[in-house]
């Protein structure tokens, strides 16, 4: 078998909603949906080894700690294991008064009187029946028509409404999906929704739960939008009902069909932590609210500490998040590339100028520490890195701030380096290239013992005991300014002939105990660069040390 070179032969274009005047083009999202988190029964079905009692419940109270108001715990009709944990959850007295758990059963009497046992105690509690309504599973799965697959609708709404008169220690709210939803008639789905509604006769105070599931997910994201908005304009009495939605990713766009279901008028969203769920997964609620917080919507959800979710999703599910997964992988808020390391460091650098809070960082969508992200991770180093990479990581790293021509002429050596080792550069790898390049060590042929300085008029003399070649030396030079008259010293000791273009320094942190690191270009008489940096408690010792790190450069 191969991909065939005409699909139309077997694959047919999703139909288009007849919708006229559609309204979600041109609305924005302006508070967060209610959320209802899926984990525990939609993700958990979809794992290869399903969470035990005690993963369930290490997850359970993660999502209470996020700020989830609505938990879907299980399938409780599923066997034993889902059920024994659904009715421990509620005994133990462990779900917040402000938390409602949710769990799902097929439209059958059995499975459905199941699930209320599971939860009894509860003081509030959805249960959820579905039952599929789209051509494909009316024909092929159930062999029904249009009339039956309502007649069960309608069964598993009588079941709803006597159930809960048989428990009414607990406050019962009711979720119906016509299952399959994306993929059946619009028209055909109202009118089982109607029928439910019109079994359990819910008010605006106390509205039922419509889901309406892209099931699998076979259009556009538009397409799944107009189906939602036409959903919401012709269903009669939607002051009853909240329109929930529960989108997979099998082309891809789960994120981004909810995120436009929304602006068509849904109310809700059931989902996973970064996507889990069968097949391609479900829609990424993590990608969903941080959208929402990066246009400066409050999601109502706290991923203030991001890592620790993910530590908690993988040690669960034993899925690995994606490093590229978006606000949560490792590798999401950084940069390799050279241009885009130094677009990062400009932005960074322009935020401590500007005069409020407003986030303009190029590349960056959301401030890393906003989730509990730090800065060091932002830029790494490898073969495809610059100037600006490099500087960032030793700015950050041991608070030196390279010029930008010192930057450009570091930057070649780290490049070396990467091609040479062929691996990403650590921190620890690239402040040993520098220390090699710029840095007194016995190895440099320069290296300053002790100095003074006295003044003759105009002119100041600088002697210094240096280690030159191995040989400790006194030597003297005289000059308009320390630096001037520390040239005048080596050139008069075999060292190179050299004139100074630029000079700069900097404190090192903060407080009376600061380090100082003055760096300096100087230029040969056959027109050659030479850098220099050096490092010390005193300033104007960094300054001599920034000269012999530049003459040990020539």
């Amino acid at each position: 078998m191969t991909m065939l070179r005409d699909p139309s032969a077997k694959y047919s274009p999703f139909p288009q909603v007849p919708l006229a005047n559609r309204e979600w083009p041109t609305r924005v999202t302006t508070a967060a949906p209610i959320w209802l988190s899926t984990d525990l029964r939609d993700g958990n079905q979809s794992l290869i080894d399903p969470m035990d009692a005690e993963k369930k419940t290490r997850f359970f109270d993660l999502l209470v700690r996020i700020g989830f108001k609505e938990i879907e715990v299980g399938f409780p009709a599923s066997g034993a294991t889902d059920f024994d944990y659904i009715q421990n959850l509620v005994r133990s007295g462990r779900i917040p008064d402000d938390v409602t758990p949710q769990v799902l059963t097929q439209s059958r009497a059995d499975l459905i009187r199941t699930s209320f046992d599971s939860l009894e105690g509860a003081k509030t509690a959805i249960v959820h029946v579905y039952n599929a309504v789209s051509p494909a599973w009316r024909k092929i799965v159930f062999g029904m028509e249009m009339d039956e697959i309502k007649g069960i609708a309608i069964e598993g709404a009588k079941q709803l409404r006597d159930n809960a008169a048989r428990l009414p220690g607990t406050d019962w709210r009711f979720e119906y999906s016509p299952e399959t939803f994306s993929t059946a008639e619009l028209d055909f789905s109202i009118t089982c929704c109607e029928a439910v509604m019109e079994i359990l006769q819910p008010t605006a105070d106390k509205p039922i739960i419509l889901n309406l599931p892209a099931t699998v997910e076979a259009s556009t994201p538009n397409i799944y939008a107009d189906q939602i908005e036409y959903f919401c304009k012709n269903l009669p009495n939607r002051d009853r009902a909240i329109i929930s939605l529960h989108t997979h990713n099998d082309r891809g766009t789960g994120v981004a069909a909810a995120e436009l279901g929304l602006l068509a008028g849904a109310d809700r969203i059931e989902g996973c932590l970064f996507g889990n769920g069968e097949r391609t997964g479900n829609t990424c609620l993590v990608t969903i609210a941080l959208n929402m917080y990066t246009q400066g919507v409050d999601p109502a959800l706290d991923f203030s500490n991001i890592d620790e979710v993910i530590q908690t999703v993988e040690y669960c599910n034993n899925l690995p998040v994606h490093p590229r997964h978006p606000y949560g992988g490792e590798l999401v808020y950084t940069a390799f590339s050279g241009s885009h390391q130094d677009a990062i460091k400009k932005g960074f650098a322009a935020r401590e100028r500007q005069n409020d809070e407003r986030w303009e960082v190029p590349y960056l969508p959301i401030d890393p520490a906003d989730l509990g992200r730090s800065y060091e991770a932002v830029i790494r180093v490898n073969s495809q890195s610059g100037k600006g990479g490099v500087a960032w990581v030793l700015e950050q790293d041991k608070g030196l701030k390279l010029p930008k021509k010192m930057q450009a002429s570091f930057s070649h050596v780290v490049q070396a380096l990467a091609d040479q080792t062929s691996r990403e550069l650590g921190a620890e790898d690239i402040w040993h290239a520098f220390e090699g390049q710029y840095l007194a060590t016995e190895a440099k042929r320069f290296q300053l013992v002790d100095w003074s300085e006295t003044h003759s008029g105009a002119d100041r003399i600088f002697a210094g005991k240096l280690t030159i070649d191995g040989m400790q030396r006194s030597v003297s030079g005289r000059g308009n300014g320390l630096m001037s008259s520390v040239i005048a010293a080596l050139s008069e000791s075999g060292g190179p002939v050299m004139d100074i273009v630029d000079y700069s320094e900097h404190a090192i942190g903060q407080g009376s105990n600061v380090q100082a690191a003055a760096y300096v270009e100087c230029r040969t008489a056959d027109g050659k660069s030479l850098f220099g940096c050096g490092l010390d408690t005193d300033v104007a010792t960094a300054s001599v040390r920034a000269i012999l790190s530049a003459a040990n450069g020539a």
